[in-house]
């Protein structure tokens, strides 16, 4: 019987390791917290959970000697660690996270010790790309062209559950949302690169209809600009990747910028209020401060913003915070793991749509509009299902053999994303195409 090894216990570990002993495939779950792992192996037999750290090295070396493929659900930063040593013992590894330029050097070496090692196999990135490049071949292979192409994912709380003014929860970590709200954006729009700098990540958001939910927000999501050579579209005109929120987010995420409350540097804050620290950091007066906040960005009592942050308490003179050092974006992310978390009654919603302009080969020109809509439910969140079963499904497919090949990956070939796709949709996890023509 075939013998994975998981490293890891978090937050999509579950459906990975049930669908796995769903198949008759044998699990080792290595955690720091063994007790966590056991109880993701409750009612199977043919799974064992272990205790395990990062730094036991030589622990690592013999626990993948006993197993066919390794999956690396461990923080980024180790994934290039745990490859070396797959390469050195010749076995497969299989990784959600994006690739990294120390992952990517390791391509050659993965080729002469004849493994693959799979990268970027879950939701975004993961299914974005299979489902991208799902459409893409066909348009090459039918002699058109790709025109414009935007990429578009959100991990949300279910419509019913965005109960709050900044109309989101989090089913996941509120630590690595707040600090993509620091990142630059790159894209292409008609043949021009368009450059934003973080303070404006969040400024003039796009309008995205997406049916059965409701018009979404979409602000740009890091550098589309390599996925040009990565999809092989270089024809294409505009080039977007972005992410879905609700109405009111980007507002309240543009003024906490503002405010500059999602710094990473640190700050004396002992016995001080946040509203004392806004009022110090922005030189306004304490005593008039939601005045002055207004007065400043030129904005009145009813903007979203506003609202969203007064709810969370950043206007709050009273509540002192007691740690001596800490960031803005500590302090920040902290609050918003004590409001703002979703609760074991609420659904997650994970939703995907690719909007392509596309040129046929007979000249005509069409969009095409896919669209995925997932909710979690009492057994999985929507984020924890959709990021692990394509995972899942590729461990299986290789150990089977169905899916072939060495080096250093990311699932953008017939030979990867086509099986997985199958799979997937008797899962009940697809996109829903439409098609019109343009003028």
């Amino acid at each position: 019987m075939n013998k994975v090894l998981i490293l890891g216990a978090g937050m999509v570990v579950k459906p990975i390791v049930h669908y796995l002993l769903n198949n008759d495939i044998d699990v080792t779950i290595a955690s720091r917290t063994k007790e966590k792992a056991e109880k993701v192996l409750e009612g199977y037999t043919n799974g064992k959970a272990i205790s395990w750290t990062v730094d036991l090295l030589e622990e690592l070396d013999v626990l993948i000697k006993e197993h066919d493929i390794i999956v690396s659900l461990l923080p980024y930063a180790y994934h290039v660690t745990v490859a070396e040593k797959c390469i050195l013992l010749k076995k497969n590894m299989l990784t959600t996270s994006y690739v990294s330029d120390e992952m990517k050097a390791l391509n050659e070496q993965a080729k002469e010790a004849n493994i693959m090692i799979l990268n970027e196999i879950g939701v975004d990135p993961g299914f974005d790309h299979m489902t991208a490049m799902e459409i893409i071949d066909k348009v090459h292979d039918q002699g058109g062209k790709i025109d414009e192409f935007y990429s578009l994912c959100g991990a949300l709380c279910a419509p019913e559950a965005s109960n709050n003014p900044f109309r989101y929860k989090f089913s996941w970590s509120p630590k690595g949302v707040v600090m993509a709200s620091n990142n630059d954006a790159t894209y292409l729009k008609n043949n021009k690169v368009v450059e934003i700098e973080t303070n404006d990540l969040f400024k003039n958001p796009l309008k995205i209809d997406f049916p059965e939910v409701e018009e979404m927000e979409v602000y740009p999501n890091r550098n589309s600009l390599p996925y040009i050579d990565i999809y092989k579209i270089p024809e294409v005109k505009t080039m977007y990747r972005g992410t879905f929120r609700y109405k009111g987010w980007c507002e309240a995420l543009d003024l906490l910028k503002n405010l500059n409350l999602t710094k990473y540097e640190s700050l004396d804050v002992k016995g001080k209020s946040l509203a004392q620290i806004v009022a110090e950091i922005n030189n306004f007066e304490l005593d008039n401060l939601k005045n002055e906040i207004k007065n400043k960005l030129n904005i009145d009592d009813n903007h979203l913003g506003l609202k969203a942050i007064e709810w969370l308490g950043v206007l709050d003179s009273t509540k002192k915070i007691l740690r001596e050092n800490s960031s803005t974006f500590d302090i920040i992310s902290d609050l918003m793991i004590e409001k703002m978390m979703m609760n074991s009654s609420e659904r997650d919603m994970v939703i995907m749509q690719h909007i392509f302009n596309v040129t046929n080969k007979n000249g005509k020109k069409e969009a095409i509009i896919s669209r995925m809509l997932d909710y979690g439910n009492d057994k999985y969140t929507s984020i924890a299902k959709t990021v692990a079963l394509p995972a899942a499904m590729a461990v299986k497919l290789i150990l089977e053999g169905v899916i072939k090949g060495t080096g250093v990956k990311i699932p953008i070939e017939k030979s990867i994303y086509i099986p997985i796709l199958d799979l997937l949709k008797k899962e009940g996890i697809s996109m829903v195409e439409t098609r019109r023509e343009l003028p």
